[in-house]
C-alpha cells in the first residue's frame, strides 16, 4: 500500500533525476515491496531506476521480479549493471533465471560472472532439472562439534551478511558430512563456554541434491521448517533449500496441475507472455482428443437409433443422464488428485478409496435418481406430459442415474491411480477427459437399461 501511495512522488523524482532522494525513500523498504513498485513503472522508468540504485538493493529487488521482466531488463540494461546484478544475486535465484534461457543466452550471462560465482552457477545448473540441486543455495553456516558457543557467535557475526537465512545452523564433521542441525536460538541461550557437541541431539532432516523437488515440498510440509540442508550422495553438505524457493515450486506445480485438469497442456510461461500460436497449440491437442472422444457419443446414439425412433422421449433425458455421470466423475477426480498431491494416501490405498467411492457413487446416484423420478411424476400429473408408462420411464431414468453416477465416480477416482502407477501425471485425468469417457459409456448404460425395463411397452 505504501509503495502505491508514494509512486507518484517517486516517479517525479525519477523524472527529474533526483536519485539521491529516491534512494533515501526506498532505503528501508522490503525488496518485494520495491519490486512491486518497479512493476508499476514504465519501461524507461525501470531502466532509470536500475541504472541509479546501489547494486545490493538492485539485485535483491531484481530477484522478486517475474522471469519475463528479468529477461527484458537484462536485454536493455548496460553491461556493467547486468554484470553487477548477476554477481550479487542469490545463487538459487540466479539459477532460476539462467535455466529459463536458451543455452547461448545463458552462456553469455555466465561469462559476466566472477570465477567464483561462475563455478557456483555451473555446479547448480549441472543438477537435473526439477531436482533439489537446482533449488538450493550453497550459502550456509557450518560448524564443528568441538567449537564453543562463543566461537559460534563470533563466526556468525563474521559470516552472517553473506547467508540467506540464520534460522538453522549446521554441524559437519572433518569430512564436511552433515551430522546435525541446530536452531540458532539454542546458541543464544546456551552458556558461552558450552560446546556445540553438548547442544547436539543428532536428530536432523536432510534432502539429497538428486531428490525430486516434490519430495522437498513434502519434507517442508511434514517438518514445518524454514530451511533444510542438502547433501550429496556421500552425505557431504552442499547447500540449503529455503521455504521461499519451495513456495515458488508449490505455485508452479499447482498452476500446472490446474491447467492440465482444465483439459490442456501446461503452459511454459505465464498466460500473458505465451505467444498466441503457442497458446492455441497447448489447447488444441486436448480439444482434438476430446472431440474425437465425443464422436464416440454420436456413434453410440446411432447404434440405438431404432430405440430412439420408437421412444423419442428417451432422447430428452440424454443430456441429463450423461452430464450427471460426467459431473460425478469430475468431482471424484478432483478430490483424488488433490488428495494425492497432499500425500493423504499412497498407491496401495486404492482399494480403500474404491470402497469409499462405491458407497458415495451409489448414494449420490440414488439422490439424483429420486429427483429424476419425481420430476417425471410431477410433469405427468400436472401436464400429462409423458405416456401411460411414465412410471417405467421414471424407473429407467432413476436406475440409469444410479448406474451412471456410480460408474463416473469409480472412473474419476481410479483413473488418477492408474496414471500414477504408469508413471504419468494424475492431473492429466482432467475433468473434460473424465466427462468425455463417461459420456460414451453413459449412453450405452442408459439405453441398455431402457431396453431391459421398457421392453414390451415403449420399446
Amino acid at each position: 500500500m505504501i509503495e502505491k501511495l508514494l509512486r507518484p512522488e517517486l516517479q517525479d523524482l525519477i523524472a527529474v533525476g533526483d536519485f539521491e532522494t529516491f534512494r533515501d525513500i526506498i532505503e528501508d523498504w522490503e525488496p518485494a515491496d520495491f519490486a512491486a513498485l518497479v512493476d508499476e513503472l514504465s519501461e524507461e522508468e525501470q531502466l532509470a531506476v536500475f541504472r541509479n540504485i546501489d547494486t545490493p538493493v538492485a539485485s535483491a529487488m531484481f530477484a522478486h521480479l517475474d522471469l519475463a521482466q528479468q529477461y527484458e531488463l537484462i536485454a536493455q540494461l548496460p553491461y556493467d549493471n547486468v554484470r553487477n546484478i548477476l554477481n550479487a544475486m542469490p545463487p538459487d535465484d540466479r539459477t532460476a533465471l539462467l535455466e529459463g534461457l536458451p543455452e547461448e543466452s545463458a552462456e553469455k550471462l555466465m561469462r559476466m560472472l566472477t570465477r567464483e560465482e561462475r563455478t557456483v552457477a555451473e555446479t547448480l545448473l549441472s543438477y537435473p532439472e526439477n531436482s533439489v540441486g537446482r533449488l538450493m543455495t550453497p550459502d550456509f553456516l557450518a560448524l564443528r562439534p568441538d567449537w564453543t558457543v562463543r566461537q559460534v557467535l563470533d563466526y556468525i557475526r563474521r559470516q552472517a551478511k553473506d547467508i540467506e537465512t540464520l534460522d538453522w545452523i549446521y554441524v559437519v564433521d572433518d569430512e564436511e558430512r552433515l551430522i546435525d542441525d541446530i536452531r540458532i536460538q539454542e546458541f543464544l541461550i546456551a552458556p558461552l563456554y558450552a560446546t556445540v557437541r553438548s547442544i547436539m541431539d543428532n536428530q536432523y532432516v536432510q534432502l539429497s541434491v538428486m531428490d525430486d523437488q516434490e519430495s522437498a515440498i513434502e519434507s517442508f510440509r511434514k517438518y514445518d521448517r524454514t530451511a533444510l540442508p542438502v547433501v550429496d550422495n556421500v552425505g557431504v553438505m552442499v547447500g540449503i533449500v529455503t521455504v521461499d524457493d519451495v513456495l515458488d515450486v508449490v505455485e508452479e506445480e499447482a498452476t500446472e496441475d490446474i491447467q492440465k485438469f482444465g483439459g490442456q497442456e501446461a503452459l511454459d510461461e505465464p498466460y500473458i507472455d505465451t505467444p498466441i500460436l503457442q497458446l492455441v497449440k497447448k489447447r488444441a491437442t486436448w480439444l482434438v482428443v476430446l472431440f474425437l472422444g465425443e464422436m464416440m457419443t454420436a456413434t453410440a446414439m446411432q447404434y440405438f437409433e431404432e430405440e430412439l425412433a420408437r421412444a423419442i422421449v428417451l432422447a430428452s433425458f440424454v443430456p441429463l443422464i450423461i452430464s450427471s455421470g460426467g459431473n460425478s466423475g469430475s468431482q471424484a477426480a478432483t478430490l483424488i488428485i488433490r488428495a494425492m498431491a497432499l500425500g493423504e494416501f499412497r498407491l496401495k490405498d486404492w482399494w480403500m478409496v474404491m470402497r469409499r467411492e462405491l458407497f458415495s457413487g451409489v448414494v449420490l446416484g440414488m439422490i439424483l435418481g429420486i429427483i429424476g423420478f419425481c420430476r417425471i411424476a410431477v410433469w405427468h400429473t400436472l401436464f400429462d406430459y409423458y405416456p401411460q408408462h411414465w412410471a417405467l420411464l421414471g424407473l429407467t431414468v432413476s436406475v440409469s442415474l444410479v448406474c451412471i453416477v456410480l460408474f463416473g465416480t469409480i472412473v474419476g477416482s481410479m483413473l488418477p491411480f492408474i496414471l500414477k502407477r504408469l508413471g504419468l501425471d494424475p492431473a492429466t485425468s482432467s475433468a473434460p477427459f473424465v466427462a468425455t469417457l463417461v459420456d460414451v459409456t453413459g449412453l450405452v448404460i442408459y439405453f441398455t437399461i431402457a431396453l431391459m425395463i421398457l421392453h414390451g411397452t415403449l420399446l
